[in-house]
C-alpha cells in the first residue's frame, strides 16, 4: 500500500506512475458531506493534474480552502469559475462583487500557483497529449431559452413554474450593465485567445457552463436551461480542435459526443444527488484514458 506524505501526495519508491489529468466540478464545500469528499481526493502520482472546472464554493474562504489543499496534492491545478464562486453573499467577509470579485479569485489562485482562465495556458504533456488546457470563463446570455420567446417572457415563465437560478439575485454583474454583457465580453476575449493556441495542438476546453446546449436537453427542469451557457460558443470544439470539452454546472455527470468530439461532464454535485451514484462513477473523472501499459 502506497504511503502518504504529509502533503498527501502518493510516494511510489521513486519510481513515477504515468501522470494523469483529472477533472472534477462542482465541490460544493459549503456542505460538510462535500468537504469530506475532497478531503479525500489524491492523486495516483506525483505527476498528476487536476482540473477544476467551477462551483468550488459560494464563500470566498471556502474556495481558498478547498484550492489550498488541492494544489499542495496535485502537480498543478487548472481552475475555471463557476457562477457560485461569483456570489456576493451577505454572509460573506469578502463583499467584492461582479467583475472585481473574479479578479480576487485571480489574485488568490495566482498565490497558490493554480492556473486561471487569465493565465497562460498549459500544454498537457501526459497520458492524452500534448494538448493546450485552455480554462475559460464564459458566463451565460439566457440564449438557451425556448424559441421564440424574448428573455423577459422566458425569465416569466421560470419565475412562474418556481425554476429560478439564484444568481438574479446574488450574481452581480459589476461593472457590465447586465450579465450577457458580461458573457459577450468573455467570448470575445477567449475567441481571441483560443484563436492564437498553437495550431498543431488539440485543445482540452474547459468551462463551468456547458458550451453546447444539447447537453442542456436532459435537464428535469429546462426552463433552467438559459442560465447554462450561450449559442455564441456552438462551435468551438470544432473551431478550436477540442480533444475533449470538459464542463459541469448541470449535476448530470457522463460522457457525450458532439461532432466526434467527447464532452465529458465532471460534476460532484450536492449530497442529495451525488450520493447514489458514487457506486457507478468515479469522482474524479480522467480526462483522457489510461495509458497503455504494452508500450
Amino acid at each position: 500500500m502506497k504511503q502518504l506524505p504529509s502533503d498527501g501526495r502518493p510516494t511510489t519508491g521513486g519510481v513515477l506512475s504515468a501522470s494523469k489529468l483529472f477533472a472534477i466540478s462542482d465541490l460544493h464545500v459549503g456542505y460538510s458531506e462535500n468537504r469530506a469528499v475532497v478531503e479525500g481526493l489524491r492523486p495516483e502520482s506525483d505527476d498528476d493534474w487536476l482540473i477544476v472546472a467551477g462551483d468550488v464554493g459560494a464563500v470566498f474562504d471556502d474556495v481558498r480552502w478547498a484550492l489550498t489543499l488541492l494544489s499542495r496534492r496535485f502537480s498543478k491545478v487548472v481552475w475555471t469559475p463557476g457562477n457560485h464562486e461569483l456570489w456576493t453573499l451577505p454572509a460573506d467577509p469578502v463583499q467584492l462583487r461582479g467583475e472585481q470579485r473574479y479578479r480576487g479569485l485571480v489574485e488568490m489562485c495566482r498565490e497558490l500557483r493554480v492556473l486561471t482562465p487569465e493565465d497562460d495556458y498549459a500544454v498537457w504533456e501526459g497520458c492524452g497529449g500534448p494538448v493546450t488546457i485552455a480554462p475559460l470563463f464564459v458566463l451565460y446570455d439566457y440564449s438557451f431559452r425556448v424559441a421564440g420567446t424574448s428573455k423577459q417572457e422566458s425569465l416569466q415563465r421560470a419565475f412562474d413554474v418556481g425554476v429560478v437560478c439564484a444568481d438574479e439575485k446574488s450574481l452581480f454583474p459589476d461593472p457590465y450593465p447586465s450579465r450577457e454583457a458580461w458573457c459577450w465580453a468573455r467570448v470575445e476575449l477567449s475567441e481571441k485567445r483560443l484563436a492564437a493556441c498553437d495550431p498543431d495542438l488539440g485543445t482540452v476546453l474547459v468551462n463551468h457552463f456547458p458550451l453546447v446546449r444539447e447537453r442542456t436537453a436532459i435537464l428535469r427542469h429546462p426552463e433552467f436551461a438559459q442560465w447554462c451557457g450561450t449559442e455564441r460558443t456552438a462551435d468551438w470544439h470544432i473551431r478550436f480542435r477540442a480533444a475533449v470539452v470538459v464542463f459541469g454546472h448541470l449535476h448530470i455527470p457522463g460522457t457525450t459526443w458532439n461532432h466526434g468530439v467527447r464532452f465529458e461532464e465532471v460534476s460532484l454535485g450536492y449530497p442529495r444527488s451525488w450520493g447514489p451514484r458514487t457506486a457507478c462513477r468515479r469522482v474524479l473523472q480522467p480526462v483522457f484514458a489510461d495509458p497503455d501499459p504494452a508500450r
